[in-house]
Protein backbone atom coordinates (compact mmCIF):
# COMPACT_ATOMS: atom_id res chain seq x y z
CA UNK A 1 0.00 0.00 0.00
CA UNK A 2 0.94 3.33 -0.18
CA UNK A 3 2.26 5.51 2.13
CA UNK A 4 -0.25 7.70 3.47
CA UNK A 5 0.96 11.77 3.65
CA UNK A 6 1.47 13.08 7.03
CA UNK A 7 -0.51 15.68 7.77
CA UNK A 8 1.35 18.72 9.26
CA UNK A 9 1.64 19.34 12.51
CA UNK A 10 0.27 21.93 14.39
CA UNK A 11 3.41 23.89 14.92
CA UNK A 12 3.84 23.53 10.84
CA UNK A 13 0.45 25.14 10.32
CA UNK A 14 1.62 27.35 12.91
CA UNK A 15 4.75 28.15 10.92
CA UNK A 16 3.38 28.17 7.57
CA UNK A 17 0.27 31.31 8.59
CA UNK A 18 3.29 33.22 9.86
CA UNK A 19 5.53 32.80 6.89
CA UNK A 20 2.64 33.77 4.32
CA UNK A 21 1.79 36.80 6.53
CA UNK A 22 5.40 37.91 6.93
CA UNK A 23 5.52 37.33 3.20
CA UNK A 24 2.84 39.64 2.38
CA UNK A 25 3.75 42.27 4.90
CA UNK A 26 7.68 42.88 4.14
CA UNK A 27 6.06 42.93 0.53
CA UNK A 28 3.86 45.34 0.85
CA UNK A 29 5.75 47.62 3.31
CA UNK A 30 9.55 46.26 2.82
CA UNK A 31 11.88 45.41 5.64
CA UNK A 32 11.62 48.48 7.31
CA UNK A 33 8.20 49.55 7.22
CA UNK A 34 7.26 45.65 8.34
CA UNK A 35 6.24 45.11 12.27
CA UNK A 36 5.58 42.10 14.16
CA UNK A 37 2.82 43.68 15.26
CA UNK A 38 1.03 43.59 11.70
CA UNK A 39 2.35 40.23 10.40
CA UNK A 40 0.71 38.81 13.58
CA UNK A 41 -2.34 40.71 13.25
CA UNK A 42 -2.57 39.39 9.30
CA UNK A 43 -1.52 35.98 10.95
CA UNK A 44 -4.21 36.25 13.47
CA UNK A 45 -2.31 35.15 15.98
CA UNK A 46 -1.16 36.74 19.48
CA UNK A 47 2.32 38.90 18.59
CA UNK A 48 3.47 36.69 21.60
CA UNK A 49 2.66 33.68 19.75
CA UNK A 50 4.81 34.93 16.80
CA UNK A 51 7.73 35.91 19.04
CA UNK A 52 7.73 32.49 20.83
CA UNK A 53 8.53 30.87 16.76
CA UNK A 54 10.59 33.99 15.56
CA UNK A 55 12.15 36.02 18.38
CA UNK A 56 12.93 39.19 16.25
CA UNK A 57 11.68 40.51 12.60
CA UNK A 58 15.36 39.86 11.10
CA UNK A 59 14.86 36.22 12.15
CA UNK A 60 11.31 36.23 10.77
CA UNK A 61 12.73 38.01 7.22
CA UNK A 62 15.47 35.37 7.16
CA UNK A 63 12.98 33.02 7.53
CA UNK A 64 11.06 34.06 4.39
CA UNK A 65 14.19 34.83 2.36
CA UNK A 66 15.17 31.23 3.24
CA UNK A 67 12.35 29.52 2.39
CA UNK A 68 11.90 31.62 -1.65
CA UNK A 69 15.74 31.01 -1.82
CA UNK A 70 15.54 26.84 -0.58
CA UNK A 71 12.55 25.91 -3.36
CA UNK A 72 14.35 28.05 -6.14
CA UNK A 73 17.70 26.32 -5.69
CA UNK A 74 15.80 22.63 -5.09
CA UNK A 75 14.29 24.32 -9.01
CA UNK A 76 17.58 23.15 -10.38
CA UNK A 77 17.56 19.41 -9.16
CA UNK A 78 17.51 18.66 -13.31
CA UNK A 79 21.37 19.53 -12.95
CA UNK A 80 21.25 16.27 -11.32
CA UNK A 81 18.86 14.44 -12.61
CA UNK A 82 19.94 14.54 -16.25
CA UNK A 83 23.65 14.75 -18.44
CA UNK A 84 21.46 16.01 -21.27
CA UNK A 85 21.70 19.78 -21.39
CA UNK A 86 18.38 20.68 -22.95
CA UNK A 87 16.20 18.28 -20.78
CA UNK A 88 17.69 20.04 -17.56
CA UNK A 89 17.65 23.73 -18.52
CA UNK A 90 13.67 22.96 -19.49
CA UNK A 91 13.25 21.51 -16.68
CA UNK A 92 14.84 24.19 -14.63
CA UNK A 93 13.41 27.23 -16.63
CA UNK A 94 9.62 26.11 -16.38
CA UNK A 95 10.65 25.12 -12.77
CA UNK A 96 11.72 28.70 -12.19
CA UNK A 97 9.05 30.13 -14.20
CA UNK A 98 6.44 27.83 -12.03
CA UNK A 99 7.91 29.93 -9.02
CA UNK A 100 7.47 33.07 -10.18
CA UNK A 101 3.82 32.33 -10.40
CA UNK A 102 3.17 30.46 -7.27
CA UNK A 103 5.49 32.88 -4.97
CA UNK A 104 5.53 36.46 -6.78
CA UNK A 105 5.88 37.90 -3.29
CA UNK A 106 8.94 36.26 -2.15
CA UNK A 107 10.37 37.43 -5.35
CA UNK A 108 9.80 40.85 -5.04
CA UNK A 109 11.12 40.95 -1.25
CA UNK A 110 14.15 38.95 -2.18
CA UNK A 111 14.82 41.68 -5.33
CA UNK A 112 13.90 44.48 -3.22
CA UNK A 113 16.69 43.31 -0.67
CA UNK A 114 19.35 42.70 -3.65
CA UNK A 115 18.57 45.93 -4.44
CA UNK A 116 19.55 47.56 -1.19
CA UNK A 117 22.77 46.01 -1.38
CA UNK A 118 21.57 42.66 0.63
CA UNK A 119 22.23 44.20 4.32
CA UNK A 120 20.43 40.89 6.17
CA UNK A 121 21.13 38.29 3.89
CA UNK A 122 24.76 38.96 2.31
CA UNK A 123 25.33 35.47 4.36
CA UNK A 124 23.17 33.63 1.94
CA UNK A 125 24.62 35.00 -0.78
CA UNK A 126 28.14 34.17 0.31
CA UNK A 127 27.76 30.57 1.19
CA UNK A 128 24.58 28.74 0.26
CA UNK A 129 23.89 30.82 -3.43
CA UNK A 130 27.78 30.98 -4.36
CA UNK A 131 28.60 27.17 -3.81
CA UNK A 132 25.16 26.70 -5.85
CA UNK A 133 26.71 28.79 -8.73
CA UNK A 134 29.85 27.01 -8.20
CA UNK A 135 28.56 23.29 -8.69
CA UNK A 136 26.19 24.30 -11.19
CA UNK A 137 28.81 25.62 -13.38
CA UNK A 138 30.37 22.58 -13.48
CA UNK A 139 28.03 21.04 -14.86
CA UNK A 140 27.48 24.19 -17.93
CA UNK A 141 31.32 23.51 -18.60
CA UNK A 142 30.82 19.70 -19.10
CA UNK A 143 28.36 20.06 -21.12
CA UNK A 144 30.31 23.19 -23.33
CA UNK A 145 33.63 20.50 -23.30
CA UNK A 146 31.32 17.75 -24.61
CA UNK A 147 29.76 19.85 -27.31
CA UNK A 148 26.56 19.79 -26.15
CA UNK A 149 26.30 23.85 -25.26
CA UNK A 150 27.77 26.78 -27.06
CA UNK A 151 31.11 28.31 -25.27
CA UNK A 152 29.34 30.31 -22.97
CA UNK A 153 29.90 31.62 -19.36
CA UNK A 154 27.83 29.72 -16.55
CA UNK A 155 27.28 32.86 -14.85
CA UNK A 156 25.49 34.71 -17.46
CA UNK A 157 23.63 31.78 -18.91
CA UNK A 158 22.04 31.55 -15.16
CA UNK A 159 21.96 35.34 -14.95
CA UNK A 160 19.66 35.56 -18.11
CA UNK A 161 17.19 32.96 -16.38
CA UNK A 162 16.73 34.57 -13.12
CA UNK A 163 16.39 37.86 -15.17
CA UNK A 164 13.57 36.67 -17.15
CA UNK A 165 11.38 34.28 -15.29
CA UNK A 166 11.67 36.69 -12.44
CA UNK A 167 10.02 39.23 -14.13
CA UNK A 168 6.95 37.49 -14.05
CA UNK A 169 6.65 38.13 -10.16
CA UNK A 170 8.27 41.35 -10.00
CA UNK A 171 6.28 42.88 -13.02
CA UNK A 172 3.10 41.33 -13.20
CA UNK A 173 1.54 44.69 -12.46
CA UNK A 174 3.26 45.68 -15.42
CA UNK A 175 2.13 42.57 -17.65
CA UNK A 176 -1.70 43.10 -16.71
CA UNK A 177 -1.69 46.39 -17.69
CA UNK A 178 0.16 44.92 -21.39
CA UNK A 179 -2.63 42.75 -21.26
CA UNK A 180 -5.60 44.58 -21.15
CA UNK A 181 -5.86 45.03 -17.06
CA UNK A 182 -6.09 41.12 -16.39
CA UNK A 183 -3.46 39.28 -15.11
CA UNK A 184 -1.84 36.30 -18.08
CA UNK A 185 -4.34 33.14 -17.77
CA UNK A 186 -3.24 29.99 -17.24
CA UNK A 187 -2.91 29.23 -21.24
CA UNK A 188 -1.01 32.65 -21.83
CA UNK A 189 1.57 31.89 -18.95
CA UNK A 190 2.05 28.00 -20.27
CA UNK A 191 2.74 30.20 -24.09
CA UNK A 192 4.84 32.47 -22.42
CA UNK A 193 7.15 29.74 -20.47
CA UNK A 194 7.43 27.85 -23.68
CA UNK A 195 8.40 30.71 -25.84
CA UNK A 196 10.83 31.72 -22.81
CA UNK A 197 12.59 28.04 -23.17
CA UNK A 198 12.80 28.13 -26.74
CA UNK A 199 14.32 31.02 -26.85
CA UNK A 200 17.58 30.37 -23.98
CA UNK A 201 17.83 26.80 -25.25
CA UNK A 202 18.06 28.04 -29.63
CA UNK A 203 20.60 30.69 -28.27
CA UNK A 204 23.11 27.95 -26.16
CA UNK A 205 22.22 24.71 -27.46
CA UNK A 206 25.30 23.28 -29.95
CA UNK A 207 24.04 22.88 -33.60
Amino acid sequence: MAERKQRPTIREENERAMLEAAEAIFAEQGFAGATTAAIARRAGVPKSNLHYYFPTKEALYRAVIERALTAWLAAASSFDASEDPQEALTAYIGAKMDLARAMPLASRIWSAEIMRGAPIIQDFLDTTLTDWVAAREKAVQRWILSGKLKPIEPKVLFYMIWATTQQYANAAHEMAALNGGAPLDATAFEKAKRQIIETILGGVAAR
